[in-house]
């Protein structure tokens, strides 16, 4: 009987020791995860630091540097890819927010890089600025509010990495534009022909912006 309580007692002592066993167990693995965690969201705070420091060079700078730079983007990033799970949601989409964002940036200097070499004809630009292939001076009316809007889109998102050959040409096609806008602009309506106008002059704003930009650093 002595012995069968001594047994009781010592089963209840290993159930009663078993909550605080598994919560230390648990605190330790909470422990071992917040490093780890901690080591991935400072990995992205200097990759977001990255990214804004290189979008800030200007093109012809980013271009000589072109090859360490794409070793650092490489190297940082895929140090993050195996470290997602680390971060927070909030994070993550951060995180992916800013590779698309250097990604666009990329490939747009690599553009200007080729351009450089072999300079882009006007048919190029005019394809690439329009998003469509497109003889303007045939373009049906009811086309022209969506090739001005893709115009200002494409000038918007570029023009900060434009040379100047770069603005001439998206002159060109804005004036060509114009022209056809002109002969059928009675087949729009008031409101299609209220969109272009502003878009129109939208431009000449942001062209205006650049030139003055240009004369200043003069």
């Amino acid at each position: 009987m002595k012995r069968l309580t001594i047994a009781f007692a010592l089963l209840a002592a290993g159930l009663s020791l078993s909550p605080i066993a598994a919560s230390a167990q648990q605190t330790g693995a909470t422990r071992a995860t917040q490093p780890a965690a901690s080591a991935a969201e400072r990995d992205l705070r200097s990759f977001v630091d990255w990214v804004s420091d290189k979008m800030d060079k200007a093109e012809t700078g980013a271009r000589r540097e072109w090859p360490g730079m794409m070793a650092d983007f490489d190297r940082q990033s895929k140090r993050l890819d195996k470290a997602t799970d680390s971060l927070s949601v909030q994070s993550r989409r951060e995180y992916s927010a800013q590779k698309a964002r250097y990604q666009t940036w990329s490939e747009e200097q690599q553009r200007l890089e080729a351009q450089a070499k072999q300079p882009e004809t006007a048919q190029q630009a005019q394809n690439r600025l329009l998003k469509a292939q497109v003889t303007i001076s045939r373009a049906p009316a009811a086309d022209l509010p969506e090739l001005y809007e893709n115009l200002l889109t494409n000038t918007r998102e570029q023009r900060r990495q434009w040379t100047l050959q770069d603005w001439a040409l998206a002159s060109d096609v804005l004036t060509r534009l114009n022209t056809r806008y002109e002969k059928v602009r009675q087949q729009l309506s008031l409101e299609q022909r209220l969109r272009v106008r502003t878009l129109q002059g939208e431009f000449r704003t942001l062209e205006a912006a650049r030139a003055g930009k240009e004369v200043y650093v003069r």
